[in-house]
């Protein structure tokens, strides 16, 4: 049995190690454009320079488990086409290529490698006293605004969102706000309309001066399924069944931020449990059991404010946030060993998740 696993994220990654444990027969071959696993979850850290993001897959996958270091161009009937012109067979199908990002033009992206490199380069060779900023008030945009705040205090950092931190409580607000506030980033509630050399024109019709911009709002993704035939909603994510199978291929399964699931959430929370219930499903019916449906429910959410803060907000299981929050240190503790066990379970293919809230 030929299973091939286009995407080594967090969902693609923890699938294939689970697929080796589960189904220990089958060839896995698993498919990415760069030789790495990438925590997206750091690439905050990556880009400011306090830390690394890039982990080789090599480290991650488990030995028996084959890589091509390649793009998938398109999904046919029983094949996968790479990039370079050449053919993958399955009998069943992976796809988690995750999300990404579609900033302005002018606008450097932060929630994709390739962004966060660029990001990197021009924060490095940016002079003292110059103007950073950051559009897009989630969770991915004020933990790039506190990094940079924290590890470049002589550049003016400014975060800029049409709402500051709306996934959270009124209280988690606050204390994002606190926060910023003490690593001197200037906060700005409004929505960009346009990025132009130097300037950064507001749907309000106000402008900011900006030396660099970099766009931290990840809402789009790749168009694979698409372009292959295969069913997608409205923004472009692959319509599945209750058991994360194409509703137009039932050997294709789709996991992760390209999966159009009811209530999920663009994030790894959401990857990892996702990619092990796939497998779970396929393991299933291999052995001719009846699968189960796809259940899952959220606890909260965690994000960094430097290096040395952070805020955690819990959440009822519809990922709705109760007025219960925290942080300082002890958050900041427990953000990185949030950030670290994402990266075990990709690692180990094993995840635990909640059930979801009852209908």
């Amino acid at each position: 049995m030929d299973i091939v696993v286009i995407g080594a994220g967090y969902a693609g990654t923890g699938a294939a190690n689970r697929l080796a444990k589960k189904v220990p027969t089958a060839r896995i071959t698993v498919v990415n454009p760069r030789p790495d696993f990438v925590e997206r979850v750091r690439l905050h850290e990556h880009l400011a320079g306090t830390g690394t993001a890039a982990i080789p897959l090599a480290e991650m996958l488990v030995p028996t488990i084959a890589t091509r270091v390649a793009g998938a161009d398109k999904i046919g009937d029983g094949t996968v086409t790479l990039d370079d012109g050449t053919e993958l067979d399955f009998d069943y199908l992976f796809v988690a290529v995750g999300s990404t990002a579609a900033p302005l033009p002018g606008a450097i992206p932060v929630g994709t490698w390739e962004g966060a490199e660029q990001a990197r380069t021009a924060l490095a060779a940016l002079p003292a006293d110059r103007t950073v900023t950051v559009v897009g008030g989630g969770l991915t945009g004020i933990e790039t605004a506190a990094e940079l705040g924290q590890a470049r205090p002589d550049l003016r950092i400014r975060l800029v969102g049409a709402e500051i931190g709306a996934s959270l409580s009124a209280g988690g607000q606050r204390r994002v706000r606190r926060g910023l506030a003490r690593l001197g980033v200037e906060v700005v509630t409004g929505a960009v309309e346009r990025v132009g050399d130097g300037t950064i024109e507001l749907s309000s019709g106000g402008a900011l001066a900006s030396d660099l911009t970099l766009w931290a709002v990840v809402s789009a993704v790749p168009d694979l399924a698409a372009r292959s035939g295969l069913a997608v909603n409205a923004g472009g994510r692959a319509l599945v069944d209750p058991y994360l199978r194409s509703v137009t291929d039932p050997r294709v399964f789709v996991v992760g931020d390209c999966a159009a699931v009811p209530g999920a959430r663009m994030a790894c929370a959401t990857a990892a449990p996702q990619g092990a219930h796939a497998v779970d499903t396929l393991a299933r019916m291999i052995e001719e059991r009846e699968p189960q449906p796809y259940s899952m429910g959220y606890g909260g959410q965690a994000l960094s404010i430097g290096r040395r803060d952070a805020v955690v907000q819990a959440s009822r299981r519809d990922d709705s946030p109760l007025p219960v929050s925290f942080d300082g240190r002890g958050a900041a503790f427990a953000k990185e060993r949030i950030v670290r066990y994402a990266a075990w379970a990709a690692r180990t293919g094993n995840s635990v998740w909640l059930s979801g809230p009852k209908q």
